[in-house]
């Protein structure tokens, strides 16, 4: 019987693998949403208990909340909460149904009067947030917020209301830039990996990638970081490299980077796997908390994009 039970566990990656690493590493640190991802994503595990592990951030009007964006605190729903559930429900093929249909009756109930997301919700105020999060009264419409959801909602074929008015405002956004930062830079390249208009989205993609390099927001050396100065109210180890940009080679990001700035830029990430197996947290660490529940998230990012480049991870 022993050996019976023993032949139906998953596979243990080789020892000392970047993957083994990286497991010992969840097990130790991560939330229970992250333990069931991670085994999803790298061990066969299923999508149910993934679905079950994410349905304890959901509130009831339909919205996320509960500190499952870790830099913002309390039970209230957000749209950042609400996007990184969009994102969990992509990566286990659960974005669709009645849920989706809820949340997006969140995203239009949240929504400015151009139909896009606020970074941050004014119920926000009085539960913790990271300091570098302002919370006002009457936030404006953000790409950072707006562009990874209907991104999502695009690629997974969802039909809402909501779309037509957001997809309006991404368009408008992006098209329009003339300065950025690397986290609006992403949130910009989340649309339109995924925009209905595919030659649209390459031609706003070649425009942004030019501003990209233009304005030296991704660092193309990780031997000379002095070179690529970071933006304004970030972190001074907050830089952004190609593989931020152009998680995957799918990604129209991929054409802004030559084949070997793009194999530096994955050198780099596999060799910032520290000694316990994670991967570090640029951003600034404001509070112990949400630093740790940061830390399994941002190891599945980087071990999902090593992957997705062919990189060996065990």
């Amino acid at each position: 019987m022993a050996e019976t039970g023993a032949s139906a566990l998953p596979p243990t990656p080789p020892a000392r693998s970047p993957l083994f690493r990286a497991e010992q590493f969840v097990w130790l640190t991560a939330r229970v949403l992250e333990q069931r991802l991670f085994a999803h994503d790298f061990l066969h595990g299923g999508a149910d208990p993934v679905d079950t592990a994410l349905d304890a951030y959901r509130n009831d009007d339909g919205g996320y909340g509960h500190a499952l964006e870790p830099d913002l605190r309390g039970p209230v729903s957000q749209p950042l909460h609400t996007a990184h559930a969009l994102q969990v429900l992509d990566a286990v093929g659960r974005c669709g149904g009645q849920r989706v249909e809820r949340v997006c009756r969140y995203l239009t109930s949240v929504s400015t009067a151009q139909g896009a997301l606020p970074a941050v919700h004014p119920s926000q105020r009085g539960y913790p947030a990271a300091p570098f999060i302002p919370i006002v009264d009457d936030p404006p419409s953000e790409l950072l917020a707006t562009g990874p959801v209907v991104g999502v909602l695009h690629r997974n074929e969802v039909w809402h209301a909501w779309l037509f008015r957001a997809t309006d405002f991404c368009w408008q956004a992006v098209e329009s830039l003339e300065k950025s930062h690397p986290y609006e830079v992403e949130a910009a390249v989340a649309f339109l990996d995924s925009a209905p208009d595919r030659s649209r989205a390459e031609a706003a993609a070649d425009r942004l990638g030019r501003l990209v390099r233009r304005d030296r927001l991704a660092a193309l050396d990780p031997g000379d970081l002095a070179a690529y100065p970071v933006a304004p109210g970030y972190a001074p180890t907050e830089h952004h490299f190609p593989h931020d940009f152009a998680k995957s080679p799918r990604s129209l990001a991929r054409a802004w980077f030559t084949d070997g700035e793009m194999t530096r830029s994955l050198d780099h990430l596999a060799a910032e796997q520290q000694a316990d197996g994670g991967w570090p947290v640029r951003w600034r660490h404001w509070s112990p908390a949400p630093a740790l529940e940061a830390r399994p998230l941002v190891t599945i990012t980087a071990l999902r994009t090593l992957r997705a480049y062919g990189r060996a991870i065990g």
